[in-house]
């Protein structure tokens, strides 16, 4: 998953973005209101750290500008100890979660943990589709109690597809939310290492929908849930 981190203390920033980064996440920085409300207006992010007390445009008032312009992802905002009215403020503009400094980095990754998987309909830290089981704490997958192996990419491809079970995940998402901006999306990479988990799973739940993109269910409903809706 794609993730934001919006911090203007360089040390912080830099320690968000390599413990974010360890877990699996791709992740984009900014290091004040104005660059961090411009990529969160228009990169498809999953979730997104943002501090309050931001240079140029303080974090309220970027997380106003991208609810007021349809912006719905996850956001995780970063407080002062006692700066309460902070905490309130920020609800108030649309965040989902706060954290105070100074925090324990695995808090913060929990709390994203969370809330991903709500943002997605899941209330467990367990995904699971058939045989298949994903611990999103652990970062383990197991198929029919069986442990698997995975890298990091095919690992942070099968969390996504897994997290939005039941549902037609195009090759453009995909590579947008898996991916920085730095990436190819001319390759062939997404296909590459959905054949590897095909073949390390050995359970038939990545379904290719021709023309749409890649469907995770448990076979008996991969034909139904793959149908176009009826109008």
């Amino acid at each position: 998953m794609r993730l934001l981190v919006v911090e203007d203390d360089k040390d912080l920033n830099r320690q968000l973005v390599q413990a974010l980064g360890q877990a699996g996440y791709a992740v984009d920085r900014a290091f004040d209101g104005e660059e961090g409300q411009f990529l969160g207006e228009n990169e498809p992010y999953d979730a997104v750290v943002l501090d309050i007390g931001l240079p140029k445009i303080d974090g309220v008032a970027v997380l106003e500008a991208w609810r007021k312009a349809g912006r719905d992802m996850p956001v995780l905002i970063l407080t002062a100890r006692d700066g309460w009215s902070e905490k309130v403020r920020g609800f108030d503009a649309g965040a989902d979660d706060y954290v105070t400094k100074p925090f324990h980095l695995e808090e913060v990754l929990a709390r994203l943990r969370a809330l991903t998987r709500r943002a997605t309909g899941h209330a467990s830290a367990e995904l699971v589709c058939g045989p298949v089981r994903l611990d999103t704490k652990a970062g383990r997958v197991h198929v029919n109690g069986a442990a698997v192996k995975l890298t990091s990419h095919e690992y942070r491809l099968l969390a996504y597809l897994m997290h939005h079970t039941g549902r037609v995940v195009s090759r453009t998402e995909i590579v947008e939310h898996l991916y920085d901006q730095d990436f190819d999306r001319d390759s062939n990479t997404v296909e590459v290492f959905v054949g590897r988990l095909r073949k390390k799973l050995g359970a038939e739940i990545i379904q290719t929908v021709r023309g749409l993109g890649y469907l995770v269910a448990p076979p008996e409903e991969q034909a139904g849930a793959a149908r176009p809706s009826p109008r």
